[in-house]
């Protein structure tokens, strides 16, 4: 090693690694968002020392004072040097520059294999409440919209085809549900990470008698982890994490088809505001829809952050390896693009503007052949014979191109003798809603009672995150 580097390891060898090597190895442009978590499980690696009697009790108020003198150097815009390897380095450097000696005390019993394995899950958890947050924002504006479009109707579609009507409030709710598993994905995630790795060293555990569980409360971990050498090579928390954030990125892109496809000439069941939407360099009349076909488009990305971690840990040996070096860049990247892209979708869905008439006009009378179905089986035939009679009565108004609440009545009695004049009724789209209030139905009851488990569901700030300190 050069005489001004401040590598933590190093005494075996005879001759400084290779240029090439270090520019591999120096991982501290990704790790340096670390810096916060590293000081703070330091300090208390620093408390737990002294309780074990290797430090001094002068000694360690020594390191933490200097940790919290290093973090206010970093705050105020200090920067790695060439010769930092990772944040770890960078921040036992800076300590020794602050107090000298003690701090070369500081690394006894620990490995960086436990020390970035507690920085990183640190973080995660940290990850988990922005992320959260975030949810919870888009699903009160979910909310705020399906309180005003309780009475509004929309078609529903299968296969893209029009289906049955529904209230809109019981369609955009159902992007609400999607975020709402979302979010208890995101806090799994939380609490998968909440098991403190550090005190296993690099892989055989701590030597000293060092209070594991005394680390874990400072730290707000909930658990300690088993084994010291699961402990520092498992990433499964990254995986889980980037699976949440996948599952999510995906819902959002469901949630920005809908909207693109909704807002298009062609359907017009939505207009888009100015300040999430762009114009084209080339013609003046368009409004394009960025921030969701951004959203839509990320979810290529999360997929692949995912298969990415899924690849790196599956062919592993136990214990750490250098290639888990390499699990940051996808988690940051994808908690990185949900806190961009959460608040956008958000906000594009703020602004929006639903319009009722062109979404009552898509309900045709034809969508009410189930209901047609249904009421034939109220006359007691069976729902295989009402399926076939109402098909042929759905083929002769394609036939003729006679909606069938204008069918004569003559029709529908020679389709079946049950018919009675009382079956346009049952062609109605408010009838069709009225009738569906089965508990998760699209029925004005059953939309009421699912605003209000939306309300106590957001209500619930924090869900499963509780279980960390």
């Amino acid at each position: 090693m050069t005489a001004d580097s401040h590598k933590l390891w190093g005494g075996r060898f005879a001759a400084p690694t290779a240029h090439a090597l270090d520019a591999l190895n120096r991982s501290i442009g990704t790790d340096f968002r670390l810096w916060p978590f590293d000081v703070q499980l330091s300090q208390a690696w620093a408390s737990a020392l002294a309780e074990a009697g290797v430090l001094t009790e002068e000694e360690r108020d020594q390191i933490r004072g200097g940790l919290d003198a290093v973090a206010e150097k970093i705050v105020s815009g200090a920067k790695p040097e060439e010769s930092d390897e990772d944040v770890h380095t960078m921040i036992d450097r800076m300590l020794h520059t602050e107090i000298g000696a003690p701090a070369s005390r500081l690394h006894t019993g620990r490995s960086r294999n436990d020390q970035v394995a507690t920085a990183t899950r640190m973080w995660t958890m940290d990850a988990a409440t922005r992320i959260d947050a975030v949810i919870r924002d888009l699903q009160h504006v979910i909310l705020d919209h399906a309180e005003q479009l309780r009475t509004t109707l929309i078609p529903a579609y299968t296969h893209m085809q029009r289906a049955q009507p529904v209230s809109a409030a019981h369609w955009i709710l159902s992007h609400f549900w999607q975020l709402e598993r979302d979010r208890a994905r995101v806090a799994n995630a939380a609490a998968s990470a909440s098991s403190l790795p550090l005190g296993s060293g690099a892989i055989a555990g701590c030597a000293f008698a060092i209070p594991r569980d005394q680390i874990r409360i400072e730290l707000g971990f909930s658990t300690l982890s088993q084994n010291s050498i699961d402990a520092t090579g498992d990433r499964d928390f990254v995986a889980d994490m980037l699976y949440a954030s996948t599952m999510l990125g995906v819902h959002l892109s469901r949630l920005s088809e809908d909207l693109i496809l909704y807002g298009s000439s062609e359907f017009g069941f939505v207009t888009f505001g100015d300040t999430f939407t762009t114009g084209s360099s080339m013609m003046p009349q368009k409004r394009n829809p960025d921030a969701l076909e951004i959203a839509r488009g990320s979810a290529g990305r999360m997929l692949g952050n995912l298969t990415s971690i899924l690849a790196t840990i599956k062919s592993l040996p136990s214990g750490y390896n250098k290639d888990l070096q390499d699990d940051k860049r996808p988690l940051f990247d994808s908690v990185d693009t949900m806190l961009l892209v959460l608040p956008a979708v958000a906000g594009t869905l703020a602004e929006l503007r639903f319009n009722a008439k062109r979404m009552r006009a898509a309900l045709s009378s034809t969508m009410m052949a189930t209901d047609l179905a249904d009421y034939l089986v109220s006359k007691g035939v069976s729902f295989r014979e009402a399926h076939g009679v109402v098909g042929t009565l759905v083929r002769n108004s394609e036939t003729t191109g006679v909606d069938m609440n204008q069918i004569p009545f003559t029709v529908y009695a020679a389709a079946h003798s049950s018919f009675e004049k009382d079956v346009f009724d049952w062609l109605s789209a408010d009838a069709s809603v009225a009738r569906r209030n089965v508990t998760g139905g699209t029925g004005p009851e059953a939309v009421d009672e699912q605003i209000a488990a939306a309300h106590a569901a957001l209500g619930n700030t924090v869900r499963k995150l509780q279980l960390i300190p």
